[in-house]
């Protein structure tokens, strides 16, 4: 049995080169070392799963008496963050996890994908052109192009439709971006390179996780999964007749 995520927290972005000399933006984060401060069993909880901690210097003022004893129970120390994650069962001969024990980011060493969880920057009371990407009206003399406009009918139905797209709170809200493809994990400093971006700014913490859903790999062009374009074009196109 293993954990399938691991806290983190975001460094920042950089780029890399593949073997073949293209390009790929990465993301570095730093996953771990976490620690399981309980374990949430099917008997007595309801459900199977693993609270894990990230690891990382916590003022002891900064934490109560109730986590201290939470934290004693496990004998792991403080940590600045708590999630649970899901475990998973691999096979008969995996040892069993219990409370206490260290994650670190070895445990993606077999993977090709992640999901990954954040909070999205922040950014206060936004218009409709920043928030949802109007265009706006006339930018002439006399208009104001930033203002919406109209946002209901008259007489009938003589109310605002539900969902409708107005000016509001935008960002910190929790994203989740799914088969981020693994480019390099670095096991001595924890580190792993996800290609792609991830939400949130520089130092804010993120949830790693397997990817739930991966996609499934490409074979090549003449592999079975693919399709020849040549033939498909002809096999659709219309046939003559004589």
């Amino acid at each position: 049995m293993s954990v399938v995520g691991i806290l983190g927290k975001k460094i920042g972005m950089t780029q890399i080169f593949d073997e073949r000399g293209d390009v790929h933006p990465v993301t570095v984060l730093k996953a771990g070392p976490c620690v399981i401060t309980q374990l949430k069993t099917m008997a007595k909880d309801g459900y199977d799963a693993a609270q894990i901690g990230y690891v990382d210097f916590v003022k002891a003022s900064k934490v109560t008496k109730a986590m201290n004893g939470h934290f004693a129970k496990a004998n792991v120390p403080p940590v600045r963050m708590i999630k649970e994650v899901a475990i998973q069962k691999a096979s008969a001969e995996d040892a069993e996890v219990k409370a206490g024990d260290r994650i670190l980011v070895d445990i993606f060493e077999n993977e090709r994908f992640v999901d990954v969880i954040g909070t999205s920057k922040g950014r206060g009371f936004a218009g409709v052109i920043r928030r949802h990407g109007f265009g706006g009206g006339p930018k002439s003399h006399g208009h104001m192009f930033q203002v919406q406009g109209s946002i209901g009918a008259s007489s009938f139905p003589s109310r605002v439709f539900p969902g409708q797209r107005m000016p509001g709170h935008m960002g910190d809200a929790q994203i989740t971006v799914r088969n981020l493809r693994i480019r390099a994990i670095d096991v001595e400093d924890n580190l792993i390179l996800v290609e792609g971006a991830v939400p949130g700014a520089r130092d804010g913490y993120v949830l790693i996780s397997k990817a739930k859903a991966p996609p499934r790999e490409r074979r090549g062009f003449a592999g079975a999964a693919t399709k020849d374009a040549l033939k498909a074009s002809k096999k659709a196109a219309p046939s003559k007749k004589k």
